[in-house]
């Protein structure tokens, strides 16, 4: 097996390491992530910390299965008026969820961690401040009926490398940290660990 693991079900996380030409592993988590986060949110832990707690959980558990490996862990937080939104489960509620953020700021928080050995060696959060355009309810319905069933892998219920990006007046961050993966920050550190070449 690669000595790099990406614990991760993510077709768009994967899609991004591999283009960047690494060579990984792709093995999910087999933890809840609701039930680690329901007392993170009764406790109001910060959402950027939520993100950071959440990828070093899945990260780690796989960890502990393959030791020596190095293992990224990444989670995606969605943050709207101080609310921590979740992925949607039907396009019901991705309707709901659009029409929530029409016209309105909201803030993703992608952290990937590095994970040795059952030992977190690396942590990372990147911001991203999202501001959607104001959207009637028809072109919602239009949007979700293009786009399909794959928006529910988003937190947002958009994906911006795709029709996604049409629903935006403004998008401030990395484009690989909106889709899940704040990935320059993520080759450094490989490179520092002497994973890949540097």
């Amino acid at each position: 097996m690669n000595k790099l693991i990406l614990a991760s079900a993510s077709r768009h996380r994967a899609t991004i390491l591999d283009n960047a030409g690494l060579q990984f592993a792709q093995i999910e988590s087999e933890l809840d992530e609701r039930s680690i986060d329901a007392p993170l949110q009764q406790a109001d832990v910060l959402p950027e910390d939520r993100a950071t707690i959440l990828a070093e959980a899945k990260a780690i558990d796989v960890s502990q299965r393959y030791p020596d490996h190095y293992v990224i862990g990444c989670d995606q937080i969605l943050s709207l008026d101080q609310e921590v939104l979740h992925k949607c489960k039907t396009m019901k509620e991705a309707r709901q969820r659009l029409l929530a953020l029409s016209g309105r700021t909201h803030y993703l928080l992608s952290a990937v961690v590095l994970v040795q050995n059952g030992e977190t060696i690396w942590r990372h959060v990147s911001p991203c401040t999202m501001t959607m355009r104001k959207l009637s309810p028809e072109f919602i319905g239009r949007h979700l009926s293009d786009a399909g069933e794959t928006i529910l892998g988003s937190v947002g219920a958009y994906q911006i490398e795709g029709l996604g990006v049409q629903l935006f007046d403004s998008i401030e961050g990395d484009v690989f940290s909106i889709i899940g993966l704040p990935l320059l920050p993520l080759l450094a550190q490989l490179r520092k660990e002497g994973v890949i070449d540097g």
